[in-house]
């Protein structure tokens, strides 16, 4: 039967040979990549006989005190009962406490054992059982920790391969697929952007092979680099810390397990991370919190996000500003502000694009409906699936995509956003209601895009977060969703209306179109359907399908008058004859991505990807480069989206507007604003008007004290200071321009 191997070496081996003597260049000693990561200016001394005639009477030993090197205000007094190996320095040690979150303590070594570590000044390190290859800050507290060591082959978290590895020993995080198809190489400073380009070419090998080039390129191979701690961070009450790298002013507490990880923390954002969590293979970005018993296992958190409760994440990337509480993650993507806090909802191999809400009970990963565990999910941003949703691999959502609670029993491809997606037991089949956030939900809609913003906590923004529900990938949804209501309205017109003839597309989308146009009333009247949004032979009947024509109709133009007014008042027009002269020469709306919430030019991307193939991007610095030039047009881009949009809506040509038609599209614009506020108001007023909401209460006084009064709601006073606001904006513009 195997045996444990334990060895038996001499004790002068405790502080030596960190790093193997085949992996040591010529010339170097086992420190040289120590020397380089200690920075902190301070000139060692060796002991006086003195001090090490104090070191032995307060119970303190070394293997060799020569190996003890200090600075010139050591304090030897203020170290006791420790065990010192190898090459040990330490900073200054003053006669002071340090006092954090309750925790006193005086600066100094205490009952602690120390194998070749480098201390700045006035640290406090007090029962730390075993500490091992680390460098640590000014002003660090480490406190009652079992083992808290650095290997030579330590790689914080980032899937690099040092010398003399194989690639069987590289981390990745098989994100997306549970089968690995979409695995990708986690790197310090790996954005949502970076995970998504990654995951999503697979076909594109010379692209995969450049990515893997530049993420290998960023990390030196070489063994032997010690962990960090930074100054001011407190680690206290915690078992094992193994291979991590801490940023400054982090605050560790009662974690059980932390093993190959960089935790970034400082200025940019305090990093905390709390009891019983047990993090594994991973990046934890600025400004993150991680708290009660999280298990996560090859995981990224990007800046600002949350894990706590219990919660599970495993091969999965987290955006910005995201939070995940008690339940399971497994295999995903998520990009920023994506929330998902019930212990019973479950997420598998998915691909979340942002400004999410999952609720309890969800089940987001059912992919036992074939041979192997390959499905995935994709929802575009703004996806809230109801209580209880289950849902089958494989299924595509459209922005803003609400499922009502129920079981979906077969896979869905929702390309209609804003729309609203229950399952119709009783008459067994699939209900679409287009346009349902705006009619019947618009205060959630509009709350969540300044809630985004309001909420936005990081520092560094090289990708701009598209947080606006009304944007170019959303625009065009909206347009597709237009052009597709012509042929299933006029498919469904002609089967009622002539029955058995043989119908082609183009006539449904002729005689679709003049409905919509001239009889939107017999719109209501027929039962629209399709068979391609569900794998299932039940039929999907759309609702409401006249009121959600006019509202997509409605909000793309409002949108693109929005944008026309940009124009207007970046260039500051004075009549309607010079508009024409700042229009873009070409106006084209073109298909656009999400790119980790990014919204960004398809045709953008596909050059910036061209020109990673060709080596004119020549690492991940450059991609990220991309991002921020594109971040710096966007506005102007979004700008000449809009433009086109609104031609293409209304058939106005812009370049030969009258002063007419702008009068008449910015007082729709106004109109339309003003319908937005009412429906944000109207759909709050459901809280304090629907007697079943109200019984809970025993009078309306009582109902104000829990939720507040309706008209002390400050978002609603905020939306209709707005509606005042802009009202007077686009009557002023009038004047200014002379509009008739």
């Amino acid at each position: 039967m195997p045996v444990n191997d334990i060895l038996k070496m001499p004790i002068t081996s405790m502080g030596a040979g960190f790093i193997s003597k085949e992996f040591i260049p010529e010339g170097k000693d086992e420190y040289h990549l120590r020397d380089i990561q200690e920075r902190s200016g301070i000139n060692y001394r060796q002991l006086s006989a003195y001090e090490i005639e104090v070191l032995v009477r307060n119970r303190n030993t070394s293997d060799d005190w020569n190996k003890i090197l200090v600075s010139d205000a050591f304090n030897p007094e203020l170290v006791k009962s420790c065990k010192f190996y190898g090459l040990v320095r330490i900073g200054k040690l003053e006669p002071y406490c340090l006092s954090f979150s309750n925790l006193k303590l005086p600066v100094g070594l205490y009952n602690s054992t120390i194998i070749s570590c480098d201390f700045g000044d006035n640290v406090v390190i007090t029962n730390v059982r075993y500490l091992a290859y680390y460098i640590i800050g000014n002003e660090a507290m480490i406190v009652n920790v079992n083992e808290m060591q650095t290997t030579n082959y330590a790689k914080f978290g980032n899937g690099i391969v040092k010398d003399g590895e194989t690639e069987s020993l590289r981390i990745w995080l098989e994100i997306c697929n549970e089968n690995a198809g979409r695995k990708v190489i986690p790197f310090n400073g790996m954005l949502a952007g970076d995970a998504y380009l990654w995951s999503r070419n697979r076909d594109d090998d010379a692209l995969m092979s450049k990515f893997k080039e530049f993420t290998d390129s960023m990390f030196d191979k070489k063994r032997g680099f010690y962990g960090k701690v930074g100054n001011r961070t407190v680690v206290k009450n915690c078992a094992i810390i193994k291979d991590v790298w801490i940023g400054s002013d982090a605050y560790i507490k009662g974690a059980n397990k932390l093993k190959n990880l960089t935790i970034k923390s400082g200025p940019e954002g305090r990093t905390q991370i709390g009891e019983g969590c047990e993090l594994v293979n991973g990046i934890v970005e600025y400004g993150c919190k991680v708290f009660y018993g999280v298990k996560a296992v090859r995981f990224i958190m990007a800046s600002n996000s949350q894990l706590k409760y219990g919660a599970r994440l495993i091969n999965s990337y987290l955006g910005n500003n995201a939070t995940i509480s008690c339940c399971e993650v497994l295999n995903s993507l998520i990009f920023p502000s994506h929330e998902q806090h019930h212990n019973n909802s479950f997420l598998c191999a998915a691909l979340i694009m942002g400004q999410s809400n999952i609720a309890a009970g969800a089940t987001l990963g059912s992919n036992h409906n074939s041979r192997g565990a390959d499905g995935e999910f994709v929802a575009k941003r703004g996806f809230w699936p109801g209580l209880c949703v289950s849902i089958k691999h494989n299924s595509e959502l459209a922005s803003f995509t609400i499922l009502a609670k129920g079981d979906y029993p077969a896979e869905l491809n929702i390309p209609i956003p804003f729309s609203l997606v229950s399952t119709d037991i009783t008459n067994d089949r699939l209900l679409v209601m287009p346009g349902y956030w705006f009619l019947y939900n618009m205060y959630a809609l509009a709350r969540n895009s300044w809630k985004y913003i309001d909420r936005d906590r990081r520092s560094d923004k090289t990708q701009h977060i598209e947080y606006d529900y009304l944007a170019p990938d959303t625009v065009n949804e909206m347009f597709d969703t237009l052009y597709l209501l012509h042929e299933l309205t006029g498919k469904a017109y002609l089967e009622a209306h002539q029955p058995g003839k043989l119908i082609n597309v183009n006539d449904c989308i002729k005689h679709g179109k003049r409905l919509f146009e001239s009889d939107i009333e017999a719109v209501d009247a027929l039962e629209v359907t399709t068979d391609k949004f569900e794998n299932a032979k039940r039929k999907t009947v759309f609702i409401k399908v006249g009121n959600s024509y006019r509202t997509y109709s409605k909000m793309i133009r409002y949108y693109g008058t929005l944008q026309l007014l940009e124009l207007i008042k970046h260039h500051n027009i004075k009549n309607i004859a010079e508009i024409a002269a700042h229009l873009p020469s070409k106006m084209v709306r073109g298909e656009w991505m999400n790119i980790g919430g990014q919204l960004i030019p398809t045709k953008e991307v596909t050059a910036m990807k061209n020109s990673v193939k060709k080596g004119k991007i020549k690492s991940w610095d450059g991609i990220h480069d991309f991002y921020r030039l594109e971040s710096v047009e966007y506005t102007h881009k979004k700008m000449i989206h809009g433009l086109a949009s609104l031609q293409e809506s209304t058939g106005i040509k812009l370049n030969a507007l009258t002063s007419t038609q702008l009068k008449e599209l910015l007082l729709e614009s106004v109109d339309c604003k003003k319908w937005i506020v009412e429906n944000i108001r109207t759909s709050r007023e459901k809280d304090y008007s629907n007697p079943f909401r109200n019984m809970v209460y025993e009078n309306d006084a009582e109902r104000d004290a829990v939720l507040g009064k309706m008209d002390d709601n400050s978002f609603i006073n905020d939306q209709e200071a707005e509606l005042v606001s802009y009202t007077a904006e686009v009557n002023a513009l009038i004047r200014k321009m002379k509009l008739k």
